[in-house]
């Protein structure tokens, strides 16, 4: 059986502001009122991105949570480049200029 398909992707759902980058290299609602699609794309992803981290962990001999930085660190930038929105240090939602 085919895997329903989401009625966002990722890129739609930065590009919508309801998805963001967080330090720790994981994707969060940017809204506390997320609706069943955002919430079912953000744990497709943490858990894609998680199995992701974990292996290159194993595979370098280092922590995950090294992993989670640095990965977390490229995708903030990356959210900064594009105009979407990424976790500041203090836990709060910021829209890239």
């Amino acid at each position: 059986a085919a895997a329903p398909a989401l009625a966002l992707d990722l890129d739609q759902a930065r590009n919508q502001g309801a998805i963001g980058e967080r330090a720790d290299g994981l994707v969060g609602a940017v809204s506390n009122t997320a609706a069943a699609d955002v919430a079912q794309l953000v744990q497709g992803i943490n858990d894609a991105r998680m199995d992701d981290y974990r292996k290159i962990a194993a595979q370098q001999g280092t922590k995950l949570d090294a992993v989670q930085a640095i990965a977390g660190q490229k995708q903030i930038e990356k959210a900064r480049a594009n105009g979407w929105y990424f976790m500041d240090a203090s836990g709060s939602w910021k829209k890239a200029k």
